[in-house]
């Protein structure tokens, strides 16, 4: 996506309209753009300068000279002479950005930007242009309304706009007098004359009217004795050819259906004035530009609270909406009349978007004792697609005010029906099946999915927790129907026959085909949030199902977006940086794919090449080492030509890294073992040697050394005990390619265990010295030419 640049933001802001007194002291308006300041050559100095916002010709270039007054008025308009008689203005949309340009004019000047005019002494006729200036000037009172004043009362509805304070009086007489009821009547008298320029007229009037922004004038002008004539006015159009027909479109064409008959007379007038005046919005106003924006939000609001007051009294009406709901879960209802009453329903909805939240509270508790759920349950499985749009517009409505609400009936729902059953596994269906080549409902209904299994949008009570207790049930009867067609599609027997049809477009079944890719695109969105948002239960489902595999399968589709939504899939369960994932891709050799599908790319710099090159960069940079070992051990040698990043030389380098650290743990361990083990064993002999001491003086013997012989039987005991248990338990320590040791933390423990042993020897075979290999095979030809550990 591409987002506005600063400058492109700025120029936005700076948006102005340039005026210019003309002979007859009015204000000319000589276009709309862009304001900007700099120094000018060919003047010599700063100068103002606007550029057409159509074209970018040059509209505007004034030096700001030293001496000439320049006024601010109400914060968004500058005023000055440029010479006699010739007065200017600039009129900002944005406060800030005219004060901007004040401040510069103030600096040439020398005068601080707080002061409102520049210069304090003004000549009469200068004092005069700002009397008339846009912003100053007073509208006393209007033409009388006859034919032939119809062109001045159009000029000056339109030099209204020049100035707040003239649209301010202006509305201000047209409220006082029944001007506008008179504008029509003469509406009527061009109309049966053909006077063509006098309609035209009438249109400017008209529409200068509606642009005043003011509720009064609305609601004369929006009465059912006048909105008609408003709407002929509005069709004179003078930029059109042939004026268009829209009286005839709201009386003949735009029919008003009541599916339930309306008895309310006051609530069918303000279905009929609501659907008029939107048609007047919509149609016949032209859209104001970005100075204007304003000039209509009297007309929206108008619609507003019009549409507030029709739910309200819907609402009020205790059987209208009981009668709609029993007529929808009729099953003799037919399908013309359903989609008629879902459509008069959807709009109803609509309407209720711009009620206060407390109003709006009410109204979906009533809705939901009226049984929609149950209802639209039953409407969406029917086959009419009308009916099923209808059905998940108004669903989309429920799930966006209260997506617990949702959430607890099918809950509830599951305790009574079977899973095939539920409301919710009815929606995923809708989204599974869906014809549209490009699966606009589809995405619809997944985002909708995606909002019910937001844990953002869970609440927690002390009571219960919703998120545990929905995402069990979901897991539980839900998920198996959204990874289906991922299953189905990646089966063994599909992809052999892939390898055989190929690129069958027509095949379903077929990773090449574009709507099945699509779909598929879609679970794995899906599924790739649940990895962000539910890790517990969905890391159940890909350990159980071996989904990782099945969607790295993806990778060989023809389509590049499926194939970026499987590593996309893969990368985020990477970024948990889960140890039983990363066991899992190491063990099933998931990498493969991945590495195959950089390869198959080739040399083209594109998108997937990015993120292929991303995901390694992650784990180098995040330093997942059992990741890296997997890569470097498994693949180094096919990456390593990959020059272009330093991604894989760097996994390289912290391998190494990690290789050299764990090779001096491992030398560091069996220097503290060694000692360990030797001072403990020595200890235990010298003790059991001064106790077989003191027993033989009381037992009066010879006191004697230990014979050589008596030792090296100990030691052989000792050494034979220690075999039978490694035999049992772990390997003696293997010296690896490396040179180094590998340990095992079974046998780090029995050596522990075997130092408070009496009988166990120190002398067994935990260190290795340079020779060892020769040691080794002098002890097993001279045992004898063990050192002695007695003193």
């Amino acid at each position: 996506f591409l987002w506005p640049t600063p400058s492109l933001r700025i120029r936005s802001r700076r948006c102005v309209k340039v005026y210019a007194l003309n002979d007859n002291k009015q204000w000319d308006d000589l276009g709309t753009g862009h304001v900007s300041s700099t120094y000018v050559e060919r003047f010599q100095g700063m100068s103002l300068l606007v550029h057409s916002e159509s074209n970018g010709t040059l509209i505007l270039e004034s030096k700001i000279n030293p001496n000439t007054p320049y006024q601010k008025q109400q914060g968004t308009l500058i005023v000055w002479s440029e010479a006699q008689n010739h007065g200017m203005a600039i009129s900002f949309q944005d406060a800030a950005c005219c004060h901007e340009i004040w401040k510069t004019i103030c600096q040439v000047q020398g005068k601080d930007p707080s002061v409102e005019i520049t210069q304090d002494l003004l000549d009469e006729s200068e004092e005069e242009q700002f009397e008339n200036s846009p912003e100053t000037f007073e509208l006393h009172d209007l033409p009388n309304c006859e034919l032939g004043q119809l062109q001045q009362i159009a000029e000056l509805v339109t030099s209204a706009f020049t100035s707040p304070t003239r649209k301010e009086r202006l509305a201000l007489v047209l409220e006082n007098e029944d001007y506008i009821k008179k504008l029509l009547q003469l509406f009527h008298i061009c109309e049966n004359l053909e006077d063509t320029e006098g309609l035209y007229h009438l249109y400017e009037i008209i529409k200068g009217i509606l642009l005043l922004n003011k509720t009064a004038l609305l609601e004369v002008m929006f009465s059912d004795e006048c909105i008609m004539d408003v709407v002929g006015c509005l069709e004179y159009d003078p930029a059109l050819a042939q004026p268009k027909r829209h009286r005839e479109f709201l009386t003949q064409n735009a029919k008003f259906k009541e599916v339930i008959p309306i008895t309310n007379c006051e609530l069918r007038q303000k279905i009929h004035q609501t659907y008029r005046v939107q048609y007047i919005h919509n149609i016949l106003v032209p859209v104001p530009s970005m100075f204007e924006d304003n000039f209509l939000s009297t007309l929206t609001t108008f619609i507003f609270f019009n549409k507030v007051k029709i739910v309200s009294m819907l609402q009020e009406d205790d059987k209208f909406l009981g009668e709609v709901f029993a007529q929808l879960r009729d099953n003799t209802t037919g399908d013309d009349k359903r989609r008629e009453l879902l459509f008069f329903f959807k709009e109803f909805c609509a309407f209720s978007q711009t009620l206060q939240p407390q109003s709006k509270d009410a109204l979906f508790t009533t809705l939901t004792q009226l049984g929609i759920l149950p209802t639209l349950k039953i409407v969406m499985g029917t086959s009419d697609l009308q009916i099923k749009s209808a059905a998940t517009d108004i669903f989309t409505y429920l799930v966006e005010y209260s997506p617990s609400m949702i959430r607890e009936y099918i809950m509830k729902e599951a305790q009574k029906d079977e899973d095939d059953n539920l409301f919710i596994n009815l929606v995923i269906e809708q989204m599974m099946s869906d014809t549209d080549p490009e699966l606009g409902g589809a995405v619809h209904l997944m985002e909708l999915l995606r909002s019910l299994l937001d844990p953002d949008n869970m609440m927690a009570t002390s009571n219960k927790c919703e998120r545990s207790e929905f995402l069990s049930f979901f897991y539980k009867y839900c998920i198996h129907n959204i990874i289906a067609p991922l299953l189905s599609t990646t089966s063994e027997d599909i992809c052999e026959e892939d390898n055989i049809v190929g690129s069958d477009k027509n095949n379903k079944n077929c990773l090449n085909n574009y709507q099945t890719a699509q779909l598929l695109a879609l679970i794995l969105e899906l599924l790739t949030f649940c990895v962000q948002h539910h890790t517990y239960y969905i890391k159940n489902c890909i350990l159980s199902k071996d989904l990782l595999r099945r969607v790295l399968i993806l990778m060989n589709s023809k389509h590049t977006f499926l194939i970026l939504c499987a590593l996309r899939f893969m990368r985020r369960m990477i970024g948990l940086k889960d140890e039983l994932y990363n066991c899992y891709i190491i063990k099933g050799n998931l990498f493969e794919p991945i590495v195959n599908a950089l390869l198959d790319n080739g040399t083209r710099y594109n998108l997937l090449n990015s993120a292929i090159i991303e995901l390694f960069e992650y784990i180098r940079v995040e330093n997942i080492k059992s990741l890296i070992a997997h890569i470097v051990e498994k693949f180094y040698e096919t990456l390593e030509s990959i020059e272009y990043v330093q991604t894989f030389k760097g996994l390289k380098i912290k391998y190494e890294q990690e290789k050299d650290r764990q090779s001096q743990i491992r030398k560091n361990l069996r220097s503290i073992l060694y000692c360990k083990i030797f001072c403990e064993s020595a200890s235990v002999l010298e003790e059991k040697e001064e106790v077989s001491f003191k027993e033989n003086i009381e037992e009066g013997e010879a006191i004697k050394p230990p014979l050589e012989s008596d030792i090296q039987d100990q030691y052989d005991k000792v050494v034979e005990t220690e075999k039978t248990e490694e035999d049992e338990n772990v390997d003696l320590p293997k010296r690896t390619s490396s040179g180094s040791f590998k340990f095992t933390s079974s046998h780090s423990a029995d050596a522990a265990n075997g130092a408070n042993n009496p009988n166990y020897s120190s002398m067994i075979g935990l260190v290795d010295y340079l020779d060892d290999e020769e040691k080794d095979k002098e002890d097993e030809t001279s045992p004898r030419k063990r050192p002695h550990l007695s003193s």
